[in-house]
């Protein structure tokens, strides 16, 4: 017994467009987030004023980039990520690059030790921690999260909508 359903290519183009619609408003809600946890951990960086490392002031805070497709950037120190794998809906964000070789160190401090190098034999006092990465990735992801399912839920209505 054959049965006929009724507006079954509509439903079938309504699931076409489904993944299309979807994926553009995660992308967008995702580069809004990304761009807020920037944003907050480029102001929480701190910036010293005569520079350190032989770079100029506010390195570490213009190290601070988001990449998309996944990829790590190359010499980052620090590095979280977002997506579900899929390249378009990846993006990583990182600090650090080829100049920018401490942000770990202002992240999470040092601990006193026995100097090498041209200073052998002297104690470095260590370095107390400065944290400016994670504590904006913590402060924002709940919001970031929260803002990805409801573009994704709209999205997914206004496909089944039409």
């Amino acid at each position: 017994m054959a049965t006929k359903v009724e507006g079954r290519e509509r439903l079938l183009a309504k699931m076409r467009a489904l993944p299309v619609e979807v994926r553009s408003a995660i992308k967008q809600a995702l580069a809004q987030g990304a761009d807020e946890i920037t944003d907050m951990q480029k102001r929480l960086a701190p910036v010293s004023a005569t520079g350190s490392h032989g770079n100029p002031p506010g390195a570490l805070r213009d190290s601070i980039v988001q990449t998309w497709g996944g990829d790590k950037a190359r010499y980052s120190s620090l590095a979280g990520s977002a997506g579900a794998g899929d390249p378009d809906l990846t993006v990583r964000i990182s600090a650090g690059n080829s100049k920018v070789r401490y942000a770990h160190l202002v992240e999470f401090g040092t601990s006193p030790h026995p100097n090498g190098g041209k200073f052998k034999g002297t104690d470095h006092p260590g370095t107390t921690a400065q944290p400016f990465f994670y504590p904006a990735y913590r402060a924002l992801r709940k919001r970031v999260k929260s803002r990805i399912s409801r573009a994704t839920n709209k999205a997914a209505k206004k496909v089944a909508g039409k």
